[in-house]
């Protein structure tokens, strides 16, 4: 498998390490027998006899009957074998979607599938303790009208908006929110009883892709994510890559205009932000309905003012309108020259996108395959498989507790 070392060591024989790769095998495939999980892992039959066992007595995993046969195997004569599969309501854990102006909390389970959220908004202006204390109370809303038990809530994981340093927990910046040296980890944990891991919001999505979505198997995966800025996401072989300084996948402020761009909130010129933000969409939407009273896009503006505005937007060139579909696709251009650059530094397998990226994926997806196709070094660029993310709307709060899933249940002794 291309997400992690899967192999567990018999020399050693540490025993968290090897729970561990038993878990992630499970995850990755439904069901295994015993005599597949030692090969797979490399465990011996004792070892993985009496792990399991261990695993079966927590209500981790649990026994069902199956005819499948290992790979080269003569099919067996007798009683079927007994595979081994992961429970996953078995336990839970939480997690907290930070955007700009909004928060979504979810419990899932050990697949990560929601199984509740909840939606809130807030001021940017906001302080921030008092958007935090707003999601303390949310989680605890949560479990209790979920109805969980708190025994079997492994944790909270948060992906936050910004420039966030894992190590500590710290938003160090996030100017679409106006938080700066934020000690997200350290307050919440300090009032929740639960451990609390946070990273930034898309690193965050790119691991739920990674673990529990498109990128299962893949091993490079960048994901994408625009709204009211761009950030990115990058996994190798299912690590995270977070830069020496932990800022890596800050996309949104690759300078693509160097000259004559319009300044950032980061303080540059031309970023790639100022070009393709959902902002930025809808001001130069509304240019074109102003100049076009009786237009497609007027048209769908006056008769669903209630409608978001960035669908609007989208269906409007679903319909045909010239000016905004010329509009959209200009966008794309300048994301897929950031995208072009993205592959010639990296090379990953898949980019997904997630945001307004993906909810305008039909609108997106070609002319950015075009750009990068054209522009990417030596046809790198058509070896990418480039898609939209396969949460929807789901993909930061799934993130999140991707996050959380790895750190208190998976792989709790990395990093």
């Amino acid at each position: 498998m291309a997400q992690a070392n899967l192999q567990g060591s018999n020399i050693n024989l540490v025993k968290q390490h090897n729970l561990q790769v038993i878990l992630l095998n499970l995850l990755y495939e439904p069901v295994l027998s015993r005599s597949q999980l030692a090969k797979q892992t490399r465990l011996s039959n004792t070892t993985i006899t009496n792990l399991i066992a261990e695993l079966i007595d927590q209500g981790i995993v649990t026994e069902k009957s199956s005819n499948g046969v290992d790979q080269g195997e003569l099919r067996p004569v007798g009683r079927p074998r007994t595979g081994i599969c992961l429970e996953p309501n078995a336990r839970y854990v939480i997690g907290v979607h930070i955007g700009v102006g909004i928060f979504r909390v979810a419990v899932t389970n050990l697949r990560a599938a929601i199984i509740y959220s909840q939606l809130h908004s807030f001021d940017v202006n906001t302080p921030p303790t008092e958007v935090l204390d707003q999601m303390i109370a949310a989680i605890e809303s949560a479990t209790i009208e979920g109805n969980f038990d708190r025994q079997k809530i492994l944790g909270v994981g948060v992906g936050a908006s910004g420039l966030v340093d894992f190590s500590t927990g710290v938003n160090l910046l996030a100017p679409n929110l106006n938080w700066h040296d934020v000690s997200l980890r350290e307050y919440l944990q300090d009032r929740l009883p639960l451990p609390v891991i946070v990273d930034n919001n898309v690193r965050s999505m790119a691991i739920g892709e990674t673990y529990f979505g498109a990128g299962l198997g893949v091993d490079s995966v960048a994901f994408v994510y625009g709204r009211t800025g761009v950030g990115a996401g990058l996994t190798f072989k299912g690590r995270v890559f977070r830069g020496s300084a932990k800022g890596a996948g800050e996309i949104g402020h690759s300078v693509i205009l160097p000259h004559g761009g319009e300044l950032c909130r980061c303080g540059n010129s031309g970023c790639l932000e100022t070009l393709v933000s959902e902002s930025v969409i809808l001001q130069r939407a509304e240019d074109i309905a102003q100049r076009n009273p009786s237009g497609i896009l007027a048209s769908i503006l006056n008769s669903n003012p209630e409608n978001s505005p960035i669908e609007s937007v989208f269906e409007a060139a679903r319909q045909g309108d010239a000016q905004v579909q010329e509009m959209l696709e200009e966008r794309a251009y300048y994301l897929g020259v950031a995208l072009a650059n993205l592959i010639n530094l990296f090379n990953p397998e898949l980019i997904l996108l997630g945001g307004i990226f993906s909810r305008g994926e039909d609108l997106f997806v070609e002319p950015i395959t075009r750009t990068i196709q054209k522009m990417a070094f030596g046809g790198m660029g058509k070896n990418v498989r480039l898609q939209a993310t396969s949460f929807g709307w789901k993909a930061g709060v799934i993130g999140a507790a991707a996050l959380a899933l790895l750190h208190f249940f998976y792989q709790p002794m990395e990093e």
